[in-house]
């Protein structure tokens, strides 16, 4: 069956960097676009990067652009978010989910579990 399974958060100081990593199974990664979405204690869940499948063209939410870098290994099965220079307020459990197609404008079909990150000193 398909499974998303996210790793790579953890506790880390404001101005630090972590990877988070979403490995695939189930399904053939090159044919879907994986989008990285994050929920805040108290907010709504908001879509933070998405890459296409075959061109890889990639998307970010205003306040993550030029700090967190979205990447994607399709023979490893796995879709990587290189976040850097965390700030507080980055603080969320970080989730991925499969679009329904090769593009980021489909809807989500499958969703991980998420991991949490924490940014604080």
């Amino acid at each position: 069956q398909v499974q998303l399974v996210e790793s790579g958060g953890g506790l880390v100081q404001p101005g630090g960097s972590l990877r988070l990593s979403c490995a695939a199974s189930g399904f053939t990664l090159d044919s879907y676009a994986i989008g990285w979405f994050r929920q805040a204690p108290g907010k709504e869940r908001e879509g933070v990067s998405c890459i296409n499948s075959s061109d890889r063209i990639t998307y970010y939410v205003d306040s993550v652009k030029g700090r967190f870098t979205i990447s994607r290994d399709n023979a490893k099965n796995t879709v990587y978010l290189q976040m850097n220079n965390l700030k507080p307020e980055d603080t969320a459990v970080y989730y991925c989910a499969r679009r329904s197609g090769g593009y980021c404008f489909s809807s989500n079909t499958y969703w991980g579990q998420g991991t949490q990150v924490t940014v604080s000193s």
